[in-house]
């Protein structure tokens, strides 16, 4: 049998000798074209009886190369095989092994030890399944150290990113990105490599709009990478690129993060952590760098002070409640959901008492709106007077404003008001519409109230609902009074697509026992007796707010409808949905 090339090449590599024994698919010789090797096998097992060529002869195409004579019971002789091949496919699986937790025993056991998980154990709880990019990075330090104590010591360069598919329950796109800092390598700093793996994937985020889920524990900034030409290392894109991302992003912080790691998840449109989290724009070494003293970790902006100035959104337990929560907050920009339970919408009718002074729990009233379990409510900690959340409702995603009448009879201050207005863009940005539920006797007012700034963020609360895009609907559960009811009503009555009471509602232009005080001061001043001008006072308040009350309202037609509670579903899915 003659085998002849396929090719015009030159002879690099002969496997074989006249007589040898060979198999079918062996390697008989190489030629090379361009450096390119082309292996020329054996079609059938034989004996060689000529070889026509040696090494480095240049052959045409047809030209002959080798004769063999087949043959069934030839044995298989030693020849060349692509086992090379082989051998590199294990070099690549044991170098990707070893960004494994399985390689670092000692690092996750620290991590166990401290009640935390590891990176990769919070990726495969969010993620059903993962594609990592840059996962054989190393530091760049090897000019002062070992390559092998790299691989082993800083796998992934402390920073694991890729795209995964996150679990939902929805009809959307199920991929996200996911972006985490890896506490375990070099305190989750920021690397040379690590931020070309942030800018990687931020732009890739910023082109496909995918959602970005951020793990930003670690200390900022890393001073021991050597392996690059830079000095300041100030024209890194990732903090730019985040910003333009236009898909939404969940931060998660559940350690120390500080510096660039705090100024990535402060970008973030929702910020959850755990009490062991702190968060601070410079760490401890920073802080004592500047002569502004020394401080541990811990006392540099714990959980309770971040909750409470409004920087986290979601405070949970743990990682493991950090991740369910992350996976919620994703699914709600997913779109509908394609299982849900409503609550017995019956149940909404005994939450607002009759007696107009007696107070009730207003988020009471969200559950009972909301799909079961979806309630999840951002800055409690921040706004008292103001509840936010996010929920479904007949699966669909949903935005909640409401007032909260058991802080400041439900006024809206200063904070709640920037706690309205951040959360009307958040709706907006996401793309999810919102319910207002207002129970307010208006703006609060006196010196104290100004003296934080509330005619200014009463002014931002107002451009907030002016510059929406998703619909808006209000549902006044009790007090619709002043210019607060307006701001709660996307700016008036008429403006959301339905403006709705229940039936113990009452409204007016300002609170009524104020009303009552201004417009009848004389006659209730001209009353001696205390207890008499209280009683006429009472008089009335209770004769404005029958004058006021829904049905009378609605009479008007300054609102669409007075509704049993239980009907209230109904308005939200025809006409938000």
């Amino acid at each position: 049998m003659e085998i002849r090339s396929p090719v015009a090449a030159r002879v690099a590599h002969i496997a074989v000798e006249t007589g040898a024994m060979t198999r079918a698919g062996g390697v008989l010789l190489v030629l090379e074209v361009m450096k390119m090797e082309h292996p020329v096998v054996a079609p059938t097992s034989g004996v060689v009886t000529n070889l026509a060529v040696s090494v480095g002869d240049a052959v045409e195409r047809d030209e002959l190369l080798v004769e063999v004579d087949p043959r069934d019971d030839a044995a298989p002789a030693p020849g060349e095989s692509d086992d090379a091949g082989l051998d590199t496919l294990a070099e690549v699986t044991r170098r990707h092994d070893l960004t494994r937790d399985e390689a670092r025993p000692g690092a996750v056991k620290a991590r166990h030890d401290r009640g935390r998980r590891t990176v990769r154990e919070n990726l495969a709880d969010l993620c059903t399944d993962f594609v990592e990019y840059g996962a054989l990075a190393i530091a760049a330090q090897t000019s002062r150290r070992d390559i092998d104590d790299l691989m082993a010591n800083t796998p992934a360069d402390g920073m694991v990113g890729g795209v995964g598919r996150i679990a939902t329950d929805t009809e959307g796109d199920d991929r996200a990105i996911v972006v985490s800092y890896d506490y375990t390598v070099l305190a989750g700093t920021q690397g040379a490599r690590n931020h070309h793996k942030k800018d990687r994937l931020f732009t890739l985020a910023r082109d496909t709009g995918l959602p970005v889920v951020l793990f930003a524990e670690g200390g900022g900034g890393r001073p021991g990478d050597v392996d690059w030409n830079g000095v300041s290392l100030l024209d890194v894109r990732a903090f730019r690129l985040f910003s333009e991302i236009p898909g939404p992003t969940v931060g998660i912080n559940t350690g120390y993060c500080f510096a660039g790691n705090a100024a990535l998840l402060g970008r973030c449109d929702v910020i959850v952590a755990t009490p062991g989290s702190n968060l601070g724009m410079g760490g401890p070494a920073m802080i004592e760098g500047g002569g502004l003293g020394r401080f541990s970790p811990r006392e540099v902006g714990p959980v309770s002070v971040q909750a409470g100035n409004g920087v986290v959104d979601v405070v949970v337990e743990d990682d493991m409640a950090a991740v369910e929560v992350a996976r919620r907050l994703v699914g709600l920009t997913r779109g509908p959901a394609r299982h849900y339970e409503a609550p017995d919408q019956t149940d909404l009718r005994r939450i607002v008492p009759s007696n107009r002074r007696r107070l009730y729990d207003m988020r009471a009233v969200i559950t009972g709106l909301l799909d079961t379990g979806t309630f999840v409510e951002l800055r409690r900690e921040f706004a008292p007077a103001a509840v936010t959340a996010l929920g479904r409702v007949e699966g669909h995603p949903i935005g909640i404003m409401a007032n909260d009448p058991a802080h400041l009879a439900g006024a809206i201050d200063n904070d709640a008001a920037i706690t309205f207005a951040r959360h009307l863009a958040l709706c907006d940005r996401w793309g999810i519409p919102v319910l207002s539920l207002c129970d307010t006797p208006g703006f609060m007012v006196g010196p104290d109230a100004e003296a934080k700034g509330l005619v200014r963020s009463a002014g931002e609360l107002f451009r907030a609902s002016a510059r929406l895009t998703v619909p808006t609907g209000t549902i006044v559960t009790r007090r619709g009074f002043g210019l607060g009811a307006q701001a709660m009503a996307a700016g008036g009555f008429h403006e959301p697509r339905f403006t709705v009471a229940w039936p113990n509602s009452e409204f007016g232009p300002m609170g009524l026992e104020g009303a009552v005080k201004l417009g009848f001061r004389k006659e209730l001043e001209a009353i001696d007796d205390f207890d008499e001008r209280q009683a006429e006072l009472e008089r009335r308040v209770e004769e404005m707010a029958r004058a006021g009350s829904g049905l009378n309202i609605a009479m008007a037609f300054e609102i669409d409808d007075v509704i049993d509670p239980a009907d209230s579903r109904q308005w939200i899915e025809t006409l938000l949905f």
